[in-house]
């Protein structure tokens, strides 16, 4: 992750720029002077676009400029793999504010080709987070503090891979058509026995198989460890249609997080969700009511995938020595977090219940 000390010196007065979502612009801290960012050549942005071969890549054939060498510091407390260049001394995980030393060994990793830039001001997400939070029931007192004393977030750039393939699929299972027949039970009613008829729904069960086909584009996977995958896949949805050529400009005042899942893992978690819709897919072509499925046999070809970064701000509160984690989608402003539970009020909120229950009971009784 490159630290928030690495410099993008104004060319005006040297102190360092920061990119500024709202206008889209470097601008410098100290003197003011900003510095609008040009729109790459269509031919750099069509090339960024490019997909990698997936298999050279799998067995480790990737071209010299397609990859990077990068120093790598890892958390003790969430596993964030940190790029901490240019620090000497320790710093804070912006994912879980664990105290993280700089000094990791080089690693050769893939470059990022893409990058959704962040579109959501820093002052705009502190303001979503803050709602979310104060939303909260029985949140303990130091939460709320926390929302209003409007702490700045970390905006970090998370590694994200993205994964194409055609497949074509062969399957038999089985189909199930739903038909009605009457039944004649004998029911009790008011102690006595009585015949009675229901329709009951049985399933007629036939021989299926067929062929499927489906190209899958942009199979979004995370390519991070430090945060829980419910919360990336709860700011979803992104829209990949913004992703712009990688150029360092647009980390300048943020971090950007190296990936810990590794291709062949990320690889394998796409497959995952492919057969997940493949699934569908048959199911859908089977037809009927129900549908069994035996054997599914996938040809996946043109495989491809694409290294990129999105825009996440974050940040972390501790509460009774364990750390709770807040993101917001830096493209939309989408919020997800962990919280914690104040014992002292929800005990409050149970004794007043039941005082209440109680004096409902006492005066329904006529004794009050």
């Amino acid at each position: 992750m490159k630290s928030e000390n690495s410099r993008w010196p104004c060319p005006a007065c040297g102190a360092a720029m920061t990119y500024n979502p709202a206008a889209s612009q470097l601008v410098c801290g100290h003197c003011g002077h900003t510095e609008t960012l040009e729109a790459p050549p269509e031919a750099d942005r069509r090339q960024a676009m490019v997909e990698h071969p997936l298999l050279p890549a799998l067995n480790g054939r990737l071209p010299g400029a397609a990859m990077e060498e990068v120093q790598i510091s890892k958390c003790p407390g969430c596993g964030a793999d940190l790029e901490l260049e240019g620090l000497v001394s320790a710093t804070t995980c912006p994912f879980c504010a664990t105290p993280v030393m700089p000094g990791g060994p080089p690693q050769r990793l893939i470059r990022p080709q893409a990058v959704v830039p962040f579109r959501i001001p820093e002052r705009d997400a502190r303001e979503r987070m803050a709602k979310w939070l104060g939303s909260l029931w029985f949140a303990p007192n130091g939460l709320t503090q926390f929302a209003r004393k409007g702490r700045l977030l970390t905006g970090i750039y998370v590694p994200f891979w993205t994964f194409d393939s055609d497949t074509q699929s062969r399957y038999s299972g089985m189909r199930g058509d739903a038909y009605y027949v009457t039944e004649t039970v004998t029911v009790m009613v008011d102690g006595k026995p009585q015949r009675q008829q229901r329709q009951v729904r049985k399933i007629r069960w036939s021989r299926a198989s067929g062929r499927v086909e489906r190209f899958f584009d942009d199979v979004l996977v995370i390519g991070s460890n430090s945060l829980p995958r419910e919360h990336t896949e709860a700011l979803a949805p992104w829209d990949l249609g913004g992703l712009e050529p990688f150029r360092k400009d647009y980390l300048s005042g943020f971090q950007a997080e190296a990936y810990g899942v590794q291709l062949d893992e990320g690889h394998g978690r796409a497959r995952g969700i492919m057969s997940d819709q493949i699934a569908m897919d048959v199911r859908r072509d089977i037809g009927g009511d129900e549908q069994r499925i035996e054997r599914v046999d996938t040809d996946w070809s043109d495989e491809t995938f694409k290294h990129i970064l999105l825009p996440v701000w974050t940040a972390a509160y501790k509460y009774n020595g364990k750390s709770y984690r807040y993101v917001v989608n830096g493209q939309t402003g989408k919020v997800k977090g962990e919280r914690p539970w104040s014992v002292w009020k929800i005990l409050f909120a149970v004794l007043l219940g039941l005082l209440f229950f109680g004096l409902v009971a006492v005066v329904s009784e006529g004794r009050f």
